[in-house]
């Protein structure tokens, strides 16, 4: 077992508190008797019966008993023999500029084969309260090159929008497609952009995926990419998207570059949190998971947005796999209430081979109005995809009436539109690893209306019609 300290983990110089008082030992946890003065989410260090030293994290304390998870595990410690240190910090992360273009595990630490990473700072990962006055309105607008969110769900500067995945769905590729496209446009060309990209409990073989996916789409130099994997302990779980957003936090409001942080899966994190809640035999809430997965779940979330006066900004773009396909499930459900819309990926979709198969009629993103701007360029933007989903949404009711009476029943109009509705899956939707500017999203938008009469175009205004639509009138 490695006793190498984590780099998230800044260890100041004065040792405060020592204890040998352990009573129990239950999971990742030590629970410590007779405790005074130690503080919550204070670093703790281990020392065991051999000597070797892990480091841990305050959970609970009250005047008679603290309780510790243990980053590394609890193997081989002991009742007798096991000390604990109490430093009187907090965890930290030690962040630079020079973490763009590395691979760090989920505590901060190298593990690209590269040189330590020299920190400029050295910043707690819970992050600091946001004065709720400061914030600024999420808005303009981030340029995924994926035509179905770009056009449809579109994503502002300062947005938390997850994506709702399950079982099996590409959605690791869409996560990569989207950090190694991303821009963020601005009136004198692209601003300064970063990705801070958070793998949680992720397998050595999507790890490896990542990895080459970044390095050969040329965004490695502008992304920093936190790796815990599904064999790392659970606790480390707990600390990658916090270590990730305060990385993401330094780019943003220290050196004034917008960050979209990507995390996936946050199923993971869910699972190790519901784990650490169980060894702390805490009364379960909904389906085993802690009551308390709300609030910490927002404390993740809401450190997305812009700051009044601070030219950078965080966006967050979260990957979880909702399980069983329920969307009642707790994990999208309350992370559904605390952001702004959803992306959801369909499995019909991605049986029909379309890729990304992202189902936009359950798709939201409440922040798209601000995102693609104001004026005749908003008002533009917004009437083509209105109709696009009042077609779309049309053509899924006739497919489940031709269903019964069959296609030939269906009237000369229902079958255009469900042939619309095949054109925009295939093309629109369904556009592979394309990189599409949001200038060829609305051109191929109108491309396929233009197989529609104008006068079906009912959410456009008729100046807007006489303008772009090339159909049959």
């Amino acid at each position: 077992m490695s006793t190498s300290k984590p780099a998230v983990l800044h260890m100041p110089s004065l040792v405060t508190k020592e204890y040998r008082t352990i009573s129990r030992i239950a999971g990742p946890l030590l629970f410590i008797d007779r405790t005074e003065e130690i503080a919550f989410s204070e670093i703790v260090e281990i020392t065991g019966p051999r000597g070797e030293v892990r480091l841990a994290q305050v959970l609970e304390v009250d005047r008679r008993l603290g309780v510790i998870q243990v980053f590394a595990g609890t193997s081989g410690l002991d009742l007798v023999h096991t000390r604990a240190r109490f430093t009187g910090d907090v965890a930290r992360l030690d962040v630079s500029l020079s973490m763009l273009g590395r691979v760090l595990d989920g505590f901060g630490r190298p593990i690209d084969g590269g040189p330590p990473i020299i920190p400029e700072a050295s910043l707690d990962i819970n992050g600091l309260p946001i004065n709720p006055a400061h914030r600024a309105q999420p808005r303009e607008f981030i340029q995924t090159g994926v035509s179905a969110v770009d056009g449809l769900n579109t994503l502002a500067r300062g947005q938390k929008l997850p994506i709702f995945s399950g079982a099996g769905l590409p959605a690791n590729e869409l996560a990569a497609q989207i950090a190694s496209q991303a821009r963020v446009m601005g009136g004198n060309g692209h601003e300064p952009f970063a990705v801070v990209f958070a793998a949680i409990g992720i397998t050595h073989r999507e790890a490896s995926f990542f990895m080459d996916q970044f390095r050969a789409g040329g965004a490695m130099d502008r992304t920093v990419l936190f790796v815990n994997r599904a064999d790392d302990p659970a606790i480390e779980r707990l600390f990658t998207p916090r270590a990730a957003l305060t990385a993401a936090e330094y780019l943003a409001f220290v050196h004034g570059r917008h960050v979209l942080v990507i995390m996936t899966d946050m199923t993971n994190y869910c699972e190790a949190l519901r784990e650490v809640s169980a060894a702390r035999e805490e009364v379960p809430g909904r389906r085993g998971y802690p009551g308390y997965m709300y609030s910490d779940l927002a404390s993740l979330y809401e450190r997305a947005g812009r700051l009044r006066g601070e030219r950078g900004s965080v966006t967050q773009l979260i990957i979880l796999t909702v399980p069983d396909d329920d969307i009642t499930h707790p994990i999208p459900d309350l992370t559904g209430y605390i952001t702004e819309g959803q992306i959801v990926l369909g499995r019909d979709l991605h049986r029909k081979g379309v890729f990304p198969p992202i189902d936009v009629l359950p798709s939201l993103s409440r922040l798209m109005n601000a995102a693609i701007g104001a004026g005749k360029t908003r008002d533009d933007h917004r009437v083509v995809a209105d109709q696009l989903y009042a077609f779309y949404a049309e053509a899924r009711d006739l497919r489940r009436l031709a269903a019964i009476i069959g296609e030939a029943a269906l009237s000369a109009e229902d079958r255009r539109t469900l042939a619309f509705a095949n054109r925009f899956e295939t093309e629109f939707v369904g556009q592979g690893a394309a990189n599409r500017p949001i200038e060829e999203t609305l051109s191929l938008a109108w491309a396929i209306l233009a197989d529609m009469p104008a006068e079906r175009l009912k959410r456009i205004p008729q100046a807007t019609i006489e303008k772009y639509h090339r159909g049959e009138s």
